[in-house]
């Protein structure tokens, strides 16, 4: 078989830990906190500055995410924003990032949400 036609992997995506992420959004380097959950999910509790755009809506909205600077994605547990780093890696984006266990580790942690 032509190695031409083998089907693509699926980008590796990187992981991060809640209290890596913590520790770096205390840092001056600029960064997207990218919340994936929806709306309502949202406004339950997020990161502070997270950007909610819902996993379904991704695709459409990709061009609204800056390609200049790290992005963490986040969801409920880790699974949608699995999905959406590996979309936005495949997409071209070069620092994707997942946060392991998502929100709820950050809260399960004691780290501050927004309402």
């Amino acid at each position: 078989m032509d190695s031409n036609f083998a089907p693509r992997r699926p980008p590796k995506v990187p992981i991060i830990l809640v209290d890596d992420l913590h520790h770096r959004l205390q840092g001056r380097q600029p960064s997207l906190v990218l919340d994936v959950r929806e709306p309502w999910e949202y406004a339950e509790g997020h990161v502070p500055g997270a950007q909610l755009v819902p996993l379904g809506e991704l695709e459409e909205r990709v061009a609204e995410l800056p390609r200049d600077r790290p992005v963490y994605s986040i969801c409920h547990s880790g699974q949608r924003s699995l999905a959406a780093a590996a979309f936005l890696l495949s997409q071209g984006f070069s620092e994707v990032s997942n946060v392991d266990g998502g929100t709820s580790a950050w809260i399960e942690r004691g780290f501050a949400v927004d309402r």
